[in-house]
């Protein structure tokens, strides 16, 4: 079993990113997880699924959604408080 990671981040906090493809991009913290040290910021790190039809007479969709990011690669964003 994972250990729970001490965070420096909470729900609510404005953030921003510091490595990666969203470098220098702000959002706002809407999850938290304390056994894998991985958070959702609102806007940032999109991904998206490909739906196939499940019946004949439906259509495929492709759904866009916020993947988590590690903790380490954002600080607090004071000046957006």
């Amino acid at each position: 079993m994972g250990r729970q990671q001490k965070m420096h981040i909470k729900i609510g906090d404005n953030v921003k990113i510091i490595t990666g493809f969203d470098k220098n991009k702000t959002g706002k913290v809407i999850k938290v997880d304390q056994n894998t040290g991985k958070i959702v910021v609102k806007g940032i790190n999109f991904k998206f699924k490909h739906i196939k039809p499940s019946a004949e007479n439906e259509v495929g969709e492709i759904k866009q959604f916020e993947a988590p990011i590690h903790h380490s690669n954002v600080k607090l964003n004071l000046t957006e408080s």
